[in-house]
């Protein structure tokens, strides 16, 4: 099997739609969540800020298919949104109540953490307008038919938002793929989206009804067994020791169940505190591996968002470079800079990107 083949960007509108949440970020900056008396706002969603990021750094053309409550609160999300240059004509608007008892905007306070102390997230989004989505609510005919769509992408965080929620990713997929559009899924598990609508167990059940329409296949260390139940050999629970030949391992057997994966890719995520991590990437494409240039001790900022930025740094190299070892390293660099920053979606430059895949350092610019 070889790289995925991309339609012809002369006959399509956009190179990438993403569907997704996208909720109103909430940072404290140095501080605590419950100790905060002011907050920095961002935008940030696992689906979107893959778009996001080939839009911004790529200089791609992006688009993104959500949901908001039509106030105030969902208005300052599409703000951000068009200063991220994401096209906002896909988004559906729906009625304000005026309290929230039938719709309403997520909202996702974060704090960074620092040193033994944990990144910490309490997000708030029961009943949000894009949660409440279902198949037949999108004319995906006309985005992938009319339009014209290079690349889609959409994950597991949005499938574990609502029950109907899987059905509109099915429904997107196989419109997707009926117009040769090429897809990538981002396992995505988040235990606390899970566990209250049955757990590991419903997620895998989930995960495995979307895996056979999806082209690229993307997670990070512990996803490939959370959300679709293979084991990785020789990792433990805190995930200190991370085997690479276990991984390869791993996805030799996710690509004997599901021959349609055309790129596997994985970040590999050692946290050796909330400041520092040991940071590396595998993919896998017609039976060969590349590994991306290991990043031991990377100094973190802000980690919420770094596998996002990794996702649209490989998908960026499988359209341009054509080369899964470069693709590798773009989304392997690219996750790297963007934990550099604060907030969710990536504040890097192209060029940046390509200075640290060519080896570059943090010395000054001038």
């Amino acid at each position: 099997m070889s790289l995925p083949v991309y339609k012809d960007p002369a006959k399509c509108r956009y190179d990438i739609v993403s569907l997704g949440e996208i909720m109103l970020r909430l940072d404290p900056g140095d501080e605590r969540i419950h100790t905060a008396r002011s907050f920095r706002v961002w935008e940030g969603g696992g689906e979107y800020n893959v778009a996001r990021g080939l839009r911004r750094c790529f200089g791609l053309r992006a688009a993104a298919v959500t949901a908001f409550a039509d106030n105030p609160v969902g208005r300052l999300v599409e703000d951000f949104m068009l200063q991220g240059g994401v096209d906002t004509t896909l988004v559906r608007w729906v009625p304000y109540d005026g309290v929230g008892r039938t719709v309403r905007n997520g909202l996702n306070f974060t704090e960074r953490g620092f040193g033994v102390r944990g990144a910490k997230g309490c997000v708030d989004r029961g009943n949000t307008a894009v949660s409440q989505l279902k198949a037949g609510d999108i004319d995906w005919e006309y985005i992938f038919g009319t339009l014209g769509v290079r690349h889609f992408h959409t994950g597991g965080i949005y499938a574990a938002l609502s029950d109907t929620a899987p059905g509109v990713i099915l429904e997107a997929l196989k419109a997707a793929k009926k117009y040769g559009t090429v897809t990538s899924y981002d396992l995505n598990y988040r235990p606390s989206l899970w566990k209250s609508i049955g757990g590991q167990k419903r997620a895998c059940e989930v995960n495995r009804a979307i895996a056979p329409y999806v082209d690229v296949m993307i997670g990070n260390e512990e996803d490939f067994t959370a959300a679709l139940g293979f084991e990785v050999k020789g990792t433990t629970a805190a995930l200190d020791t991370l085997p690479v030949d276990s991984f390869k391992a791993m996805i030799r057997e996710v690509v004997s169940v599901y021959p349609n994966f055309q790129v596997v890719a994985t970040t590999l995520r050692k946290v050796v505190s909330a400041s520092v991590n040991d940071w590396g990437a595998i993919a896998w494409c017609g039976g060969k591996f590349e590994q991306a240039v290991q990043r031991d001790g990377l100094e973190i900022l802000d980690r919420v968002g770094g596998g996002d930025s990794f996702a649209s740094g490989l998908i960026y190299g499988l359209m341009t470079y054509k080369d899964l070892n470069k693709a590798v390293n773009c989304g392997a660099a690219h996750g790297a800079l963007a934990m550099t920053t604060p907030g969710d979606t990536s504040m890097a430059l192209l060029s940046e990107v390509e200075k640290l895949m060519g080896g570059g350092n943090a010395r000054v610019d001038r």
